[in-house]
């Protein structure tokens, strides 16, 4: 009797053993196909629909760190709303609203390189930078490339997330950037009169927003000058004055055919494949409007006479970037004659809000919370 329940014991012990070994392997065999699907290319399943240019994708749309990205930023107000809106109206480019998302994880990002002893800890447990780049690209492609239809070419503009070109520039070996840059007194303005909050911006000051304003461009602009092969700086004043040169020269260095469509963007808002603008963007009711010089000078005549008088002190980056600190107005240039046209019209008021987005101006009434700095 107690032979035949120890060989019982033994069978059940057996089969209780083969099933787990057969459980383990297979569990194995799963995690080494899932390690294998890390490294290939993400799919988007549910994009598998339609590109901006109205083509059907006869296969799911790909992405990958290895695209052809763009990166528009800029200190805030700088004109990065109307080059990326001006860029959206490209059929094969495809950039949205402000993700807001993305400059926040990479100042995270980079408060945890800049402190050692936090690096120490991460490495400690295994997240080494690596880890860490490889979690950043599957992040930020995955806000890319979901927050709007697919396109050829996918293009992110957060102003802010400038701060980390040189990172972003080495997470993806084959992005391109776009650096805004305008008169830091004329940004400082539309800061200010706009109540466009920003952090560690103080708008009831001229003096210290101008200091907060040089050191953000400097801090882009140096890493802009590291990268130059894939980082193309664009005066929004010349933007502006000569939107068909800067826009061919941009298209250009992007490796985009030329389209006529980016210099009509205002004729594409809220159209399907063309430009979607927010609700709660504070530029949404300029790039509205054509391509026009009615911002240019709006500063002139309104920042107080002792910080015009410090100005080549306050903000040194003015005439590192060809601005002239003493100019009160300045001479940005002239216009071109479609441009000059086009403000011709934006006086007489041909240029209104489309009701699709008339809430943007209440929820203006209320103080927006800060851009990430």
């Amino acid at each position: 009797m107690i032979g035949k329940l120890k060989q019982n014991l033994l069978v059940a012990c057996l089969v209780i053993s083969s099933v787990t070994v057969f459980y383990l392997g297979r569990h194995a065999m799963e995690c080494h196909h899932r390690i294998e699907e890390r490294s290939q290319p993400l799919v988007v399943s549910s994009l598998h629909a339609t590109l901006r240019t109205g083509q059907n994708l006869s296969s799911p749309f790909v992405y990958n760190k290895d695209m052809p990205l763009i990166f528009i930023g800029g200190v805030p107000r700088s004109g990065t709303t109307l080059m990326r809106a001006m860029l959206d109206a490209h059929p094969e480019v495809r950039c949205g609203e402000e993700t807001r998302v993305i400059p926040r994880i990479l100042a995270m990002k980079q408060m945890w390189s800049r402190s050692g002893r936090e690096k120490m800890r991460l490495d400690e447990a295994g997240v080494t930078d690596e880890v860490l780049d490889s979690a950043m690209q599957a992040f930020l492609l995955e806000i890319i490339v979901k927050h709007g239809e697919p396109a050829a070419y996918l293009c992110n503009k957060d102003p802010f997330a400038l701060k980390s070109l040189s990172y972003l520039a080495k997470i993806f070996p084959h992005a391109k950037f776009v650096l805004m840059i305008r008169d830091g007194r004329a940004s400082v303005h539309s800061m200010i009169s706009r109540k466009v909050t920003i952090a560690g911006f103080d708008l009831g000051s001229y003096r210290d927003c101008l200091t907060k304003w040089n050191r953000a461009i400097e801090t882009m602009y140096t890493q802009c000058l590291e990268v130059s092969d894939k980082c193309l700086p664009v005066h929004y004043e010349q933007l502006v004055l000569h939107p068909e040169k800067w826009m061919r020269t941009l298209l250009k260095f992007l490796d985009i055919p030329w389209n006529e469509a980016v210099l009509h963007h205002e004729e594409l808002i809220g159209k399907a494949g063309g430009v979607s603008l927010s609700k709660v963007e504070r530029s949404t009711d300029q790039v509205i409007k054509p391509v026009n010089v009615e911002a240019l000078s709006k500063w002139v005549g309104k920042i107080p006479a002792d910080v015009l008088r410090d100005m080549a002190v306050i903000a040194p980056m003015l005439s590192r970037l060809g601005y002239d600190p003493h100019a009160n107005p300045p001479n940005y240039g002239r216009p071109d004659p479609r441009v000059l046209d086009n403000t011709r019209r934006v006086f007489k008021g041909e240029f209104q809000l489309p009701d699709f987005l008339k809430e943007q101006s209440q929820l203006q009434k209320s103080p927006e919370k800060p851009n990430p700095s």
